[in-house]
C-alpha cells in the first residue's frame, strides 16, 4: 500500500502486489448528471425609473427557458422590486411592471401563464439605515419549480 498526500489530504493507492481490486461500478453509477429540470433562482436588474428588459435581462431568461425546455414548469414566482428614489405609489407600480415584463418574456417563449405567481413590493425595505438609497433593489427576483415530466 502506498500513502500520498494531496492538497492537504491523504490518499491511499493499492499496488498490484497489495492487492487485486476489480472495479464492480463504472463511473456512471457513481456519477450521475444532474437533472436540468430543478429550481432556477435568478435575478433580473432594471434602469433607474425603466420596467423594459435589458438585452442582458432577455438573455438570462432565454438561458433560463432553454436550460428548462423539455421539463414541467410547475410555478414560477416573480417579484419586483424597486429603490427609494421616488413616491411609494409611483414605486409601487414600477416594481409591479418590472414583475409584467419578466413574465411576459416567459410567456413568449412558450411557459405556460397559469404557473406565474407575480407580486410587486414597491420600495418597501429599500432604505439601508441612514436612509440610503438602496439601487441594487432595481429587480425582479425569479424563482422557477421545474421538474421532470412523466
Amino acid at each position: 500500500m502506498r500513502v500520498f498526500l494531496v492538497g492537504g489530504l491523504v490518499a491511499v493507492g493499492l499496488t498490484a502486489a497489495g492487492c487485486n481490486l476489480a472495479p464492480t461500478m463504472s463511473r456512471s453509477d457513481i456519477v450521475a448528471e444532474p437533472s436540468a429540470c430543478t429550481t432556477k433562482r435568478f435575478e433580473v436588474y432594471f434602469a433607474e425609473g425603466e420596467a423594459r428588459l435589458t438585452d442582458v435581462a432577455r438573455q438570462a431568461i432565454g438561458l433560463t427557458a432553454t436550460q428548462l425546455q423539455g421539463c414541467r414548469i410547475d410555478k414560477v414566482q416573480v417579484i419586483g422590486l424597486a429603490d427609494a428614489s421616488g413616491g411609494h405609489s409611483a414605486n409601487q407600480t414600477l416594481s409591479e411592471r418590472r414583475a409584467i415584463a419578466v413574465v411576459e418574456a416567459f410567456e413568449a417563449a412558450g411557459w405556460p401563464a397559469p404557473v406565474f405567481d407575480v407580486d410587486g413590493v414597491g420600495d418597501q425595505g429599500a432604505a439601508m439605515p441612514g436612509g440610503v438609497n438602496e439601487p441594487m433593489r432595481r429587480r425582479t427576483e425569479v424563482l422557477v419549480e421545474a421538474s421532470p415530466r412523466t
